[in-house]
């Protein structure tokens, strides 16, 4: 009897923990546009991801809210754009060696996370890469912002080195077996191969990731759980399993990268940068192929971006030759389209139509509004759209306009209106910087700018940057509003 009514009042319980679908978003570092065959990528493959879009939903413009790491990290998790967002550049704390691992700016006590959001909705949940919004000894700790399990690399500046000395789990330190590596050395020109090579270690943290990722669902596969997974590659420095270099070194005419420029010399730079790319492709496979195994791939909603556009051609990285932009102007750092428009992918068997191509404009702050309203649960205040009707083929909103500020790099706005696009740049040095205007219908590289032509539409963006923008809390991000003086040089 007793088993009957247990049975009676948690069977419904059990049943709707198996309805809710996991989620997972996987968030790579500093991948271009045009860095998937999906996107048009020629010469690195990347054949998992594609088969995820080729069974789900591609989206073309979609943008990260933030072109560097940290303020990226930080939007997504809060819903918030970044003329409201609580960090809004790379605010590095310590250095680069262990003993001064210090991180980023942290993200404050009482933040509400994606992370807190799935928890009060009913779910397991973990993070597993690079984090960006503070120590496990601060308010930044990840398992204080909603996360149950964390993996990876707490501090940022550690993700320089592909192969570090250890690792954080859940604020303890796990101790890798790989060499001291210093990520920013150069060696002298016609090195041998072995000088090379000492920048190889034993435990690739790419690896380690996928190895905890997949633990993880194996450990909560009878659980609804919820991943973040904001992998690594290929985020400088240079550095990838040999098998894996070997795979691409003898297809672009590789000359070798001694260091001069900052970050690890590489002997076959193309070719590792294309490795980096094709071994995430590899691991998020393992992954989806875990999913499989276990029969929850039909109940598993993936979702695939980017931080932010492609980096710079330093540290023997040549974006141009890849055309990791994809055509779009500019790249990491910048507010023209190709530091800010992400490849976006979801999938979700049964419920996202496969092989569909969605134009709606989003971005990642909407993740907030989204999960929102997958899992029925009641956000804070935030500045996304949800965009799970466009997921599931129904009708959706659009944002009536999407707004971007960046303190760094002298200062810049950008605004997304339809087809308009309008970007303010070197605002730090001079407050009147006038707008550019852009049709990213006709013109998605930004090569004309036609703000003379049409004073209504700027007239209307200086409206919306009025309007959006809200004072930070650190000084140095302030370069909009003039109330707010520089403090006088000494």
């Amino acid at each position: 009897m007793r088993l009957l009514l247990f049975l009676a009042f948690s069977l419904p319980l059990l049943l709707s923990a198996q309805q809710k679908p996991n989620v997972i978003y996987i968030y790579a570092d500093d991948l271009g546009y045009g860095e998937l065959g999906s996107y048009g990528q020629q010469k690195i493959k990347t054949p998992n991801l594609d088969k995820l879009a080729s069974g789900g939903m591609r989206f073309t413009n979609h943008y990260t809210s933030a072109p560097v790491c940290a303020a990226a990290r930080c939007m997504l998790m809060t819903g918030r754009h970044a003329g409201h967002s609580y960090i809004r550049g790379n605010y590095e704390l310590g250095g680069f060696s262990d003993d001064t691992e210090g991180g980023q700016m942290p993200l404050h006590e009482g933040a509400f996370t994606i992370g807190h959001l799935m928890k009060n909705a009913g779910y397991t949940t973990g993070a597993i890469g690079k984090w960006g919004l503070g120590m496990f000894h601060n308010s930044g700790n990840p398992n204080k912002q909603g996360f149950d399990y964390y993996y990876g690399l707490l501090d940022q500046k550690q993700a320089h080195n592909f192969y570090p000395s250890h690792l954080w789990e859940n604020g303890k330190w796990d101790t890798l077996n790989n060499p001291p590596i210093s990520a920013h050395q150069s060696i002298p020109k016609d090195a041998p191969d072995s000088l090379f090579e000492k920048f190889i270690g034993r435990e690739y943290v790419t690896d380690k990731l996928a190895e905890k990722t997949i633990a993880f669902i194996r450990k909560h596969k009878n659980e609804p759980f919820f991943l973040y997974l904001p992998y690594v590659a290929p985020h400088l420095a240079l550095q990838a399993p040999k098998e894996a270099v070997d795979a691409y070194k003898d297809q672009f005419n590789d000359q070798p990268y001694y260091g001069q420029n900052g970050y690890t010399p590489s002997k076959y730079p193309r070719a590792t940068y294309a490795a980096m790319i094709t071994y995430l492709d590899l691991q998020i496979g393992k992954v989806m192929q875990t999913l499989k195994e276990l029969g929850l791939d039909k109940n598993t909603l993936i979702m695939f971006s980017s931080d932010n556009g492609p980096t710079f051609d330093v540290g023997g990285v040549d974006t141009r030759f890849f055309n990791s932009t994809g055509g779009l102007r500019g790249r990491k750092q910048d507010l023209y389209e190709g530091g800010i428009r992400e490849p976006f992918i979801a999938s979700w068997p049964g419920k996202i139509k496969a092989g569909t191509v969605s134009h709606h404009v989003s971005a990642q702050f909407d993740l907030m509004a989204t999960l929102a309203e997958l899992t029925r649960t009641q956000p804070p205040a935030n500045d996304g759209l949800s965009f799970l009707p466009e997921l599931l083929g129904k009708p959706q909103s659009a944002h009536p306009y999407l707004y971007f500020e960046f303190p760094e790099k002298s200062g810049q706005v950008a605004i997304r209106m339809g087809k308009w696009k309008g970007v303010r740049s070197d605002l730090k040095n001079n407050p009147a910087a006038p707008w550019e205007l852009f049709d990213l219908e006709k013109d998605p590289a930004e090569t004309s700018n036609i703000a003379s032509q049409h004073p209504e539409i700027i007239r209307r963006f200086t409206e919306i940057q009025q309007k959006e923008h809200v004072c930070p809390h650190i000084r140095s991000w302030e370069f909009i509003d003039p109330k707010v003086k520089k403090i006088p040089e000494s």
